[in-house]
C-alpha cells in the first residue's frame, strides 16, 4: 500500500513526468494532471479515501495558476495539503499562499529529497490538527500565532520568509520562536522538529 496519494498538477511534460517517478520512487501513489481543471474535475468525481492525501502544485500555469486552484478549492471546502513548486521569481506569489494556508513552497530547482520532505511535513501537519491527541496537549501550550510560526519551521522556512508570510517583523518571530522552545522543552531544531512531527 502507498504512503500517501499525491496528485501533482503541473503544465511542463518533462517536469511532471519526472517528478511523478520521483515521488512513485519513493512510495507514494500519484495522479498527474497538466491543469488545475484538469484535477478539479478527476477530483470532483473521485471516491474519497482513507489514504492521506496531498497536492503538489505548480504556482504560474495557464488556463488557471496555483493560486487559482488553491481559492477554488478553498471555496469548495477541500482542505488538501497543498505545497507549492515556484520559480525563483515567484517567492512573493508562493509566500501569499502560505498566507492562505499552502503547506509550503519549494524554488525549482530543488533536490530530490527537499520535496518528499516537504510532502511528509505537510501530511503530518494534516493528520496532527485532525488528532490533537497527546501530541495536540503539548502543542496546545502554543499561542496560535506560536503554532503558525511551528508550522512555518516545520517547513523549514528561515525566519525572513515566516516575517513575510505572517506579516511580522524578523524580531517577533526569533521572539516566538524561543518562547515556543521554551514552552515545548526543547534547546534545539532537530528536537523542535521531533515535538512538532510527534516523535518527541
Amino acid at each position: 500500500m502507498s504512503e500517501a496519494r499525491i496528485y501533482l498538477v503541473d503544465d511542463n511534460d518533462g517536469f511532471r513526468d519526472s517528478t511523478a517517478w520521483l515521488l512513485e520512487t519513493a512510495g507514494f501513489e500519484v495522479q498527474a494532471f497538466a491543469s488545475g481543471p484538469a484535477f478539479l474535475e478527476a477530483y470532483a468525481g473521485a471516491r474519497q479515501t482513507e489514504t492521506p492525501e496531498c497536492l503538489v502544485s505548480d504556482i504560474r500555469m495557464p488556463q488557471m495558476s496555483g493560486l487559482q486552484l488553491q481559492e477554488e478549492l478553498l471555496q469548495r471546502g477541500i482542505a488538501l495539503p497543498l505545497v507549492f513548486v515556484t520559480a525563483h521569481g515567484d517567492v512573493p506569489l508562493a509566500v501569499e499562499a502560505m498566507r492562505k494556508g499552502a503547506s509550503n513552497f519549494l524554488e525549482k530547482p530543488f533536490g530530490d529529497e527537499a520535496l518528499t520532505e516537504a510532502i511528509r511535513a505537510a501530511l503530518l501537519n494534516a493528520r496532527n490538527r485532525q488528532a490533537g491527541g497527546a501530541q495536540g496537549d503539548c502543542l496546545a501550550k502554543l499561542s496560535p500565532r506560536e503554532r503558525q510560526v511551528l508550522d512555518l519551521v516545520v517547513a523549514s522556512k528561515p525566519n525572513k520568509i515566516i516575517a513575510d508570510v505572517l506579516g511580522i517583523s524578523i524580531k517577533t518571530v526569533e521572539l516566538h520562536r524561543a518562547n515556543m522552545m521554551n514552552k515545548l522543552g526543547v534547546r534545539s531544531l532537530p528536537e523542535l522538529m521531533k515535538v512538532a512531527l510527534g516523535h518527541g
